[in-house]
C-alpha cells in the first residue's frame, strides 16, 4: 500500500497555493532545500513524479494535482477529527482564533462576541487578528487563524475543496456627501447623480475595486481625487468638501457620530458588498468554531436589521 506522509502533502499543497519553492519556505518556516527535499521524499513514497521544470520555475504534475485531489478529502477528515477531538477535551470551550477586516471587527466579531458572553455558560475564546479581505483567506489556509471573514468578491468559489463558505450579511452601500452640498438633501438619489463628483476611494485593493465596479454598473467612470483606505481619513476628506465616497453601512449606521457629512441611502443603484465566513473545511463541525459561526450569523441579522431602519428613516 502507498505511504501517504501528511507534513509532506501539506508541503505540496503550499507549494501548489503559493506557486514558488520560496514562497512555500516561507509560509511554512522553512528553507528552500527543506521543501524541495521533503518534495522529492513524497515523490519517492508515492512512485510518481510530483514537479516538473518551467523555466527557472517549478509546476506540478498531473499527477500531483491527482494527489492534492485526494489529500483535501484527507485535510477535511483530520480538521473534523481534531473538531471532535477538542470538543471531546474541552467541550464547548477552546479558542478560536478570528481573522476579519477592519469593519467587520466592530460590527460582526465584537457583537458575536457579546452575544456569547450573554448565554450565560462558558464559551470558546475568541482571539481577532485584524486583517485586509484577501489576507484572510491566507492566514486561514496556512493555520494562523481558525474562522476568517472576508468579503465574497475576494473569497474562493464554493467548489474550493479547502474551505467551508457562510454567507453572513449583503452589507449596502451608502453616499456620504459634504453635509453643504447640493445634493445633500436632493429626493430619490442615484448614484448616476454625482458622476461628475470627484471621489474618494483607495488606490488599490478591495475598496477601490468595489467604488470603481459599483459606479461602472451605473454608468460612469469616477474620478478619483484623493486616495485613502481609512474611513477616518475619507470622512474627514467628505466633511471638508474635498469629496464624495461609497460607505458601506457597517460604517455609515455605526454608533461614530458623523458631524459635517450627510449619509444618503441609494433609491435606485443600491449597489452593496456580500460579506462570508469561511473555516477550513470540516472546522465546522468543532463545538467552539460552531459557538462562534452561529454568535455571527446573529450579529449579521441584528446588523441587517439595524440597515433596514436606516434606509426607513
Amino acid at each position: 500500500m502507498t505511504e501517504w506522509d501528511v507534513k509532506k502533502l501539506r508541503i505540496l499543497r503550499t507549494l501548489r497555493d503559493r506557486g514558488t519553492v520560496t514562497a512555500t519556505a516561507e509560509a511554512l518556516r522553512m528553507t528552500p532545500s527543506a521543501v524541495s527535499q521533503q518534495l522529492t521524499n513524497l515523490a519517492g513514497q508515492l512512485g510518481v513524479r510530483l514537479l516538473e521544470a518551467q523555466g527557472r520555475r517549478v509546476r506540478l504534475t498531473d499527477a500531483a494535482h491527482l494527489v492534492l485531489r485526494h489529500a483535501e478529502a484527507v485535510f477535511a477528515q483530520l480538521e473534523r477529527a481534531d473538531a471532535e477531538l477538542a470538543g471531546y477535551l474541552r467541550g464547548e470551550a477552546g479558542q478560536v482564533r478570528v481573522g476579519a477586516f477592519s469593519t467587520a471587527v466592530p460590527a460582526l466579531v465584537v457583537p458575536a462576541v457579546r452575544l456569547l458572553g450573554a448565554e450565560g455558560r462558558p464559551g470558546p475564546q475568541v482571539r481577532v487578528r485584524e486583517a485586509e479581505a484577501a489576507q484572510a483567506f491566507e492566514l486561514l489556509s496556512a493555520g494562523e487563524v481558525d474562522l476568517a471573514l472576508s468579503l465574497a468578491a475576494h473569497a474562493p468559489t464554493v467548489r474550493d475543496p479547502r474551505f467551508t463558505l457562510l454567507p453572513l450579511l449583503a452589507d449596502p452601500l451608502d453616499v456620504a456627501l459634504p453635509a453643504g452640498h447640493r445634493l445633500a438633501g436632493a429626493p430619490a438619489l442615484r448614484l448616476a447623480d454625482l458622476s461628475q463628483e470627484p471621489w474618494i476611494f483607495g488606490g488599490s485593493g478591495p475598496w477601490s475595486e468595489i467604488t470603481t465596479a459599483a459606479c461602472e454598473a451605473a454608468g460612469f467612470v469616477p474620478e478619483q481625487a484623493h486616495s485613502a483606505a481609512g474611513w477616518t481619513a475619507i470622512l474627514a476628506m467628505v466633511r471638508a468638501s474635498m469629496g464624495v465616497a461609497l460607505v458601506p453601512r457597517m460604517v455609515s449606521s455605526s454608533d461614530r457620530p458623523h458631524h459635517g457629512v450627510a449619509m444618503r441611502v441609494l433609491e435606485s443603484d443600491r449597489p452593496c458588498r456580500h460579506v462570508v465566513a469561511a473555516v477550513r473545511q470540516g472546522a465546522e463541525r468543532g463545538p467552539a468554531v460552531a459557538r462562534v459561526l452561529a454568535a455571527l450569523e446573529r450579529a449579521a441579522a441584528d446588523s441587517a436589521g439595524r440597515s433596514a431602519v436606516v434606509k426607513q428613516n
